[in-house]
């Protein structure tokens, strides 16, 4: 109403809709519902802004008490982690704190036990020296304290001995109480800790619950508050309809008003307006029933010569039905013989996709067969190999362990029996472990020679000899040299940075130049798959290969950067830059091969029937002959000088035997003759 009451009033300025012109009332009629609409919008859009401004308020403060229980539970959820990890963090040190004490002990114990195994070499060295000593002596009596003494240095020997296996026993004794009390510390820690995390699950539920009720208790307020809140806008909008309702009625009884005396004037001004229309259409029908006279004449004409077309049209259809009738049958031939095709096309259609899916099935299978035979194929191979790694570790194990048995026996032959300086042999076999692996040529990875070749071509203080005679091991079969090679890098890190990503240029892009275009090459060389030195010459050659045969092709010295600049080409020798990424596409298909090539997966499952043991046998032989022929020669003939100083050992306890009995019957004969003498005497 509003919006008409001001049309109506600004209607002097615009279209009205009192106007005589039924155009000008039409568009008066349009501004004014589209006024209305406007005002309804309007009306809508500052109804929808005060919701959502009171939406907010009210979310504020029930968000605020779920952010603050939020934080208390979660202060309360760390201070009780940390009070049950406090008991971890001090069984961690009382752990470190024995083993560093059990360390220590070790270390003294492994200190004792050397110092009493030197003790124990020289009191051995000692009674072997004496033995040889008392070898040379031939009173018995001499011999008796010879053997008196050695009998004492071996008692000594044997009590240092028993000593060490006592304090070693109470060592063992005490680690076992201190082990017991560590149990018991371990089950009171765990005890304790157990205790704390169910105090602190119940304090996390009592805790929850409080949280729980006050979120509720908020909740419930701004419930009321909101509930309050609308109650009281509700009453107050109501009061205003009832004033806007009492204000629209007297409007609309004034308008009612207005629009009477409005429509008698219209209806006068009508009344005129129909006056003048009846006379001119009235005027207008006695020209149109001239009109109407000519045209029957004219009509009288047109028939007649209709009536001849139509004559002339039914012969022509006749015709025209003969000629329907045997189209008719002919298409009707056609169709049988087009049903009888679609037949037969249908039925074929059917036998090949049935022969179709016989034949996919059968490849299914055969792949799925296939597949499952690579896949036992490759775990037997492993197991192989594995099995193979176990046994000659075991084999190696036993061997080396052999190995060391002969040397010790030989550096206590050369030492005790012999009296010289042992020295041990070179033995290289012993620091290796697992197959022998073949003598081949290793070959660098391409991060390294690229790393090489950039950094050897950077610095500016070689001479021109110099650079000619740089070359490598991949170059002298290529006949690539380090510039070319060089250049053809740097041209491959400006044209191939799409291969990059750009999170690695980003992170580049504070680098130095040398920096930058290894780290690019690196990328480069993963993504197109170039791994070690051959490929990186390889790729070398090829591109020179590849510019000999562009050269008979035109082409300009200018180049596209990846700034896309046009910038006129630098090495006119090399190959053009717009080449090269077609040049690298043809190797990559020559010689790089797939990571899903079956071959290459194949390759670690053939490792153990293609391994190379030509060098096992040496492998195995260098074991067996780790004591010379000559030592061997040495042990033998110590071994008889052993057996006869064993014979005669044996002979000399014997007769020491015999003696003892000598000396008891040469006692017995004194006291005999003593009591004889006594007797005599008597």
């Amino acid at each position: 109403m509003q919006a008409e009451i001001s049309q109506e009033e600004t209607g002097e300025a615009g279209p009205s809709v009192e106007s005589e012109n039924p155009e000008e009332r039409i568009t008066a009629r349009r501004l004014r519902i589209a006024a209305r609409n406007e005002a309804k919008k309007r009306q809508e859009l500052e109804v929808d802004s005060q919701e959502k401004e009171d939406i907010e308020e009210e979310a504020r403060t029930s968000q605020t008490q779920v952010e603050q229980s939020e934080r208390r539970m979660v202060k309360l959820q760390t201070d009780g982690t940390e009070l049950v990890t406090n008991i971890l963090v001090a069984a961690d040190a009382r752990e470190s704190k024995r083993r560093a004490a059990l360390e220590e002990a070790r270390r003294l114990r492994v200190e004792k036990l050397e110092n009493e195994a030197k003790f124990s070499l020289e009191k051995f060295e000692e009674v072997t020296r004496k033995w040889t000593v008392a070898t040379a002596k031939t009173i018995p009596q001499d011999l008796r304290d010879a053997l008196n003494s050695q009998q004492q240095l071996c008692a000594l020997l044997i009590e240092n001995k028993n000593k060490l296996i006592n304090e070693l026993q109470q060592e063992l004794k005490a680690s076992d109480d201190r082990y017991v009390k560590d149990l018991k510390k371990q089950t009171e820690d765990v005890d304790i800790m157990i205790e704390r995390m169910q105090e602190q699950i119940t304090s996390l539920m009592k805790s929850y619950r409080q949280e729980l009720d006050l979120i509720e208790n908020s909740f419930d307020d701004e419930r009321k508050t909101l509930l309050a809140g609308n109650k009281k806008k509700w009453e107050q909008q109501r009061k205003e309809r009832g004033n806007k309702e009492l204000e629209y009625l007297l409007q609309r009884m004034k308008q009612v008003e207005e629009h009477e005396v409005l429509l008698h004037r219209l209806r006068v001004d009508h009344a005129e307006e129909y006056n003048m229309i009846k006379t001119k259409l009235e005027t207008d029908v006695q020209i149109l029933e001239q009109q109407l006279q000519q045209m029957k004449a004219t009509y009288q004409l047109n028939q007649e010569k209709l009536e001849y077309n139509i004559h002339v049209l039914q012969k022509h259809n006749e015709e025209n039905i003969i000629t329907r009738s045997q189209q008719k049958r002919k298409i009707r031939r056609q169709q049988d013989v087009l049903n009888n095709l679609k037949i037969k096309c249908a039925n074929q259609e059917k036998q090949s996709h049935e022969e179709n899916q016989l034949l996919t099935d059968d490849y299914k299978r055969a792949m799925q067969q296939y597949k499952d035979m690579q896949k036992k194929m490759r775990h037997f191979a492993a197991v192989d190999a594995k099995r193979f790694d176990e046994v000659w570790l075991m084999n190696e194990a036993e061997a080396k362990a052999l190995v060391h048995r002969a040397l010790e026996i030989d550096r206590l032959i050369h030492e005790q029996q012999l009296g010289l300086a042992w020295f041990p042999p070179s033995l290289p076999f012993m620091e290796s472990s697992g197959p022998v692996q073949p003598r081949r040529q290793v070959q660098r990875t391409s991060r390294q020679v690229a790393a090489q070749v950039l950094s050897s071509m950077g610095r500016k203080g070689d001479t021109e000899a110099e650079r000619e005679g740089s070359t490598v091991e991949g170059s002298e079969s290529t006949g690539v040299d380090h510039k070319t090679v060089k250049r053809l890098l740097e041209l491959l890190c400006d044209e191939t940075g799409f291969l990059i990503e750009s999170k690695l240029l980003k992170l580049l892009s504070s680098l130095e130049k040398d920096e930058q275009s290894f780290m690019k090459l690196d990328s480069i060389f993963s993504a197109v798959g170039i791994e070690n030195e051959e490929d990186v010459y390889k790729m070398a050659e090829f591109f020179v290969k590849y510019k000999l045969h562009q050269k008979d092709q035109p082409k300009e010295d200018i180049s596209i950067s990846n700034n896309g600049e046009l910038v006129p080409e630098k090495d006119s020798d090399l190959i053009h830059p717009n080449d090269v990424l077609r040049a690298l596409r043809a190797f990559t298909a020559q010689y790089c091969k797939p990571r899903d090539d079956p071959s290459w997966q194949q390759s670690s499952v053939l490792a153990l029937q293609e391994r190379d043991d030509s060098e096992d046998a040496a492998y195995w032989e260098s074991m067996a002959k780790v004591i010379s022929e000559s030592k061997l020669k040495v042990w033998d003939a110590l071994e008889a000088a052993l057996k006869k100083y064993h014979t005669v050992l044996t002979e000399r306890s014997k007769l020491l035997v015999d003696t003892e009995h000598l000396k008891q019957q040469n006692s017995e004969l004194r006291m005999l003759l003593h009591q004889y003498q006594l007797k005599g005497q008597c």
